[in-house]
């Protein structure tokens, strides 16, 4: 919890939020705020306020890379990935797939820079599709073309977002927005990001499933480790052993790092979570956004509350108790309630 910034003291402010928990995902869905808002709400309360996540990335003190927000000092180790797109040999399918479509597209990838270059930074509404070969998935990518080649741009280090214009992306030339520094060889920087994560998570399997947003390998950074109970290797950050611990209660996004690894949340925290807002609502457990209840180093339970900005409501619809609460734990998780209300400008509605 201390690795995430979930103990106390709170942390000083958003930019040791964002260092300490190494990134935080732009996950659009506001069925209480967006995931961003409710990561950074969780760690400093109610000095945060969601204009100072937009004025950061504005005034590039944040970037924002591939939907994760990160801290600037970050950037250069991420160059040394985008040197070598789509990968280093020996390269697989997919990244062979990716490069011949970049290629088939290479007239509209120059027109985009051409008029960033010269008219930048831009939002997507002003820049052309003229994609030859248009992009095809089995998802909700499929057609968008322009979106997959500012995304495909944004990996090879030729443009990065600048900032917002309302809720659109501002789009310009890299080199206008990342700063000039020299880029590490790729395993340093690799390395370097290992250390970052394992900082940041304080304990974790050396391998784990595939994240957009880090690499899984920590290969052999930090500690070995052996927790009790369970087989199997583990890396630990020496420099969270043995530090005074004072926990207290959050309510987390449903995205929050803390949650990502599903295998380490289950090992570590004895946690069964999964969002469900993609199931039918029949097929739901805890709700269609529901926030896991972290009180002291326990995960303990999961709110399945709703905003209602219409009616000035925070709409709680069940407290799903994993453990059996206590009184301290029942108050507690019920002021972390009226915090997030106050926080929404809502009125808490609904049982305890």
């Amino acid at each position: 919890m201390q690795a995430q910034l979930l103990a106390r003291p709170r942390p000083g402010g958003l930019g040791a939020v964002v260092r300490g928990v190494s990134l935080v995902q732009l996950e659009p869905t506001a069925a209480i705020a967006p995931s961003a808002d409710l990561v950074l709400w969780s760690r400093l309360g109610a000095a945060y306020d969601p204009t100072h996540l937009r004025a950061a990335l504005d005034e590039q003190r944040l970037v924002e890379i591939g939907g994760f927000v990160r801290p600037l000092e970050d950037v250069v180790l991420l160059q040394a990935e985008m040197a070598v797109w789509p990968g280093p040999e020996p390269r697989r399918a997919w990244q062979v797939e990716l490069a011949e479509w970049l290629g088939a597209n290479d007239a509209s990838r120059r027109e985009v820079l051409a008029l960033l270059r010269s008219d930048g930074p831009l939002p997507a509404s002003e820049l052309p599709d003229t994609c030859a070969r248009p992009w095809r998935s089995s998802g909700w990518n499929d057609s968008r073309n322009l979106r997959m080649l500012l995304e495909v741009l944004v990996r090879r280090g030729e443009v990065a977002v600048a900032g917002y214009e309302g809720r659109e992306r501002l789009w310009d030339l890299a080199e206008r927005v990342y700063p000039e520094v020299p880029v590490p060889p790729l395993a340093e920087a690799r390395r370097e990001r290992a250390v970052r994560r394992l900082a940041s998570l304080g304990i974790a399997r050396p391998g784990g499933p595939q994240d957009p947003g880090e690499p899984i390998d920590l290969r052999d950074v930090g500690e070995p480790a052996v927790v009790e109970g369970l087989r199997g290797s583990w890396r630990v950050d020496p420099s969270w052993i043995g530090r005074p611990f004072a926990g207290r209660t959050a309510l987390l996004s449903p995205f929050d790092r803390l949650i990502k690894d599903r295998r380490r949340l289950s090992e570590v925290f004895d946690f069964d979570y999964l969002l469900e807002m993609y199931k039918p609502a029949a097929q739901r457990r805890w709700g269609y956004y529901a926030l896991p209840v972290l009180h002291g180093d326990r995960l303990v339970g999961k709110l399945d509350a709703q905003a209602d900005r219409d009616t000035g409501v925070l709409r709680v619809q069940a407290l799903h108790r994993d453990v059996p609460f206590t009184a301290t734990m029942d108050a507690a998780v019920e002021a972390e309630v009226a915090a997030l209300a106050g926080w929404l400008g809502l009125e808490v509605e609904g049982p305890g």
